[in-house]
């Protein structure tokens, strides 16, 4: 309380002496800060101070005083801009990688390492390549060639001073003198001028081998000859075998004629309003060692099968009741290519690779012709009509179609404009025309009798066509090209390809798979593949 008294007693006195004030802080229990009053205090006199000298509008260095130009990367090949010489040539920079070893850091300027520019002739260099390639030695690059000498070449020195160091275009043989001509005469002379026709000095007019080469040219012929004569093999001695019991019934019938009690009427003309494809086998001929090249079924009623095949043989089968193997036919030595039967089916022709055609009695099984032109037949037919029934066609390995007359056993026509080996013939246009298709990837149309094609069908797409029918109402040819295709060719006047009808999605190329319409024309097929395929007219 008196403390509180006696400030308020001093305040009121308005003292401000500076002795009082020191009497009071030396009397006052607080401390000050030294530091706080210090800027109070006066400057003594033995420090001195100076300012410094600042620049208050210093000059900055703007971008582009900073950025002169681009960097390039020196391993990129390609840029995108022009850049200028200073850049491209401007030193490199940057953080080294410090895994590169020295070979790789080493500088380099091709693929193989770092080559040093040197003064050599393009002409001169290429002929130094050469020499060395070709004789193993070139002259040192690194030392003055001005005087040659053992030690100015690299590679093989012995082969060098041997050669005395040629190179590849001075060591080639020099070319010998230009043969001289019997002097012509005067142009003028119509006779005596031989110009550029005129024989050579030194020519020889008859040389005649010495007795050495003569007989090795005589061996040499003979060889030929014989290679060129085709033997002439005797045709096979023909025979049948019957595999049934009686070739005849109670009423003297044979096989031949046509069943009535297999709940068909097989002697119907009338093709069925509709067909459907197969849905199971019903049946299986065995009887053929060998594979089968060809099928034929019995002229009209189709109650017989005919079948040849490469063990030699031919086969004749029944289709109903119990389908057995009723004869076999015997008298080729090789593969049979084709048979066909004439319109009644009293007689049948087959084609084999013994040369030979031979005429066939289906009842009895005996041979009654054979035809031959020393050449593989390839397909045969008969002319389908009734008073030509005497003349067969047959399709040659020698590019020809060869017509024969039965009753004489001579050729009568040769149609021969084919130039590979006629594969099928087929009967068009009432039976007025023929076609035929070959391995020359062509098809032609024949009028019968005349021995040049009317008719030329060949395109640089088309295959070769092993396999053709025609349709069952004669408008169409459907045949097997060897690209995997049914192609459709119309069979009335021009002969064009239906481009809207070729079926695909078969694959039989390198195989002659016939080709077959359904009696309604809906379905095609191949034979031996059930492959059927929708067609529309």
């Amino acid at each position: 309380m008196a403390a509180t008294v006696g400030s308020l007693v001093s305040y009121g006195t308005g003292s401000d002496s500076d002795s009082d004030n020191e009497d009071r802080s030396s009397t006052s229990p607080e401390k000050t800060d030294p530091d706080a009053v210090a800027h109070l205090r006066p400057l003594s006199s033995g420090k001195k101070t100076s300012l410094a000298i600042l620049n208050s509008a210093p000059e900055v260095a703007v971008k582009e005083d900073v950025m002169t130009g681009s960097h390039l990367d020196p391993s990129v090949k390609e840029v995108t801009f022009n850049p200028t010489y200073e850049t491209m040539f401007a030193p490199e920079f940057g953080p080294i990688n410090p895994f590169k070893t020295q070979q790789m850091a080493a500088p380099r300027n091709m693929l193989s390492g770092y080559a040093e520019p040197a003064h050599v002739n393009d002409f001169m260099f290429e002929q130094q390549r050469r020499t060395f390639s070709t004789f193993g030695y070139a002259l040192d690059p690194s030392v003055d060639n001005s005087q040659a000498s053992s030690s100015s070449y690299i590679g093989d020195v012995e082969e060098a001073e041997k050669k005395k160091g040629l190179t590849v275009f001075e060591a080639g043989a020099k070319k010998g003198e230009k043969r001289k001509k019997v002097k012509g005469g005067d142009a003028s002379e119509i006779d005596n001028f031989l110009g550029p026709w005129a024989k050579y000095v030194d020519e020889k007019e008859v040389a005649k081998p010495s007795e050495e080469e003569q007989k090795e040219l005589d061996e040499i012929t003979a060889k030929r000859q014989k290679k060129g004569k085709n033997e002439e093999e005797a045709p096979a001695e023909e025979k049948t075998v019957l595999h049934v019991k009686d070739m005849y019934d109670y009423q003297g019938r044979s096989y031949l004629h046509v069943p009535q009690d297999v709940g068909i009427n097989l002697r119907s003309t009338d093709a069925p309003q509709k067909c459907y494809l197969p849905k199971k086998q019903i049946h299986v001929w065995s009887g053929h060692t060998k594979g089968v090249s060809a099928i034929r079924l019995f002229p009209m009623s189709g109650h017989l099968l005919l079948s040849c095949s490469m063990d030699c043989k031919i086969k004749l089968w029944e289709v109903y009741n119990e389908r057995r193997c009723l004869r076999t036919f015997i008298g080729h030595s090789k593969a049979v290519r084709d048979i066909c039967f004439n319109n009644s089916g009293t007689q049948f022709l087959s084609a084999a690779y013994d040369r030979y055609l031979k005429l066939w009695d289906t009842e009895t099984g005996q041979c009654i012709s054979r035809f031959t032109n020393r050449k593989v037949p390839y397909c045969v037919k008969f002319n389908p009509d009734e008073d030509k029934q005497n003349l067969l066609v047959a399709g040659m390995s020698d590019k020809k179609i060869v017509q024969w007359d039965i009753r004489t056993g001579e050729v009568v026509q040769e149609y021969d404009r084919h130039l590979g080996a006629v594969n099928t013939i087929t009967f068009v246009d009432e039976n007025r025309r023929f076609v035929s298709t070959s391995d020359d990837k062509s098809l032609r149309v024949w009028e019968w009798d005349i021995p040049v094609d009317f008719k030329y069908i060949a395109e640089p797409s088309m295959h070769s066509m092993p396999a053709v029918t025609l349709s069952p109402n004669g408008k169409w040819l459907a045949c097997q090209s060897m690209d995997n295709q049914i192609l459709i060719f119309g069979a009335q006047n021009r002969f064009r390809l239906n481009k809207k009808k070729v079926f695909k999605g078969h694959m039989v190329a390198g195989y002659a798979c016939q080709v077959d319409f359904s009696p309604d024309m809906r379905y095609e097929s191949f034979k031996n593949q059930l492959i059927t395929k929708s067609s529309s007219e």
